[in-house]
């Protein structure tokens, strides 16, 4: 229980940075490109890279904890590629270049692919 209100708790926090972020992009450049979502993305995968790695480095007491809070939790809500980003660099250290490469092009191009179909679902059926 205590695991699911870490992360439950981090999520929201998470979600609700990542919607001021979007906000405050939004209010300084106009744009039309996706800017505040690939800067969400760097970002999020960056905080997960410093997080692992001083997670890896320094054991602290509270390492599970801190895991679920920062990583599954405010990460994950602020960025779901964050964690996207770290299973491929994960399978990249283990030495599974191939199942790195396959795992990131499904990835991108099946939640595409959903992503339109479940559009052109809806659209069909409106």
């Amino acid at each position: 229980m205590q695991a699911y209100l870490l992360v439950g708790t981090g999520g929201a926090i998470g979600a609700m940075g990542r919607y001021g972020f979007s906000v405050l992009v939004g209010h300084f450049w106009r744009t039309s490109f996706p800017l505040a979502t690939l800067m969400i993305n760097v970002l999020g995968s960056l905080a997960m890279g410093l997080l692992v790695g001083y997670l890896a480095r320094t054991l602290p007491p509270l390492q599970n904890e801190l895991r679920l809070f920062v990583a599954v939790g405010v990460l994950g809500g602020f960025t779901t590629f964050s964690a996207f980003s770290l299973d491929a660099i994960t399978l990249i250290e283990r030495g599974q270049w191939g199942h790195a490469i396959v795992y990131a092009l499904l990835s991108v191009i099946t939640s595409i692919t959903a992503l339109f179909l479940g559009l052109l679902v809806m659209r069909l059926t409106a």
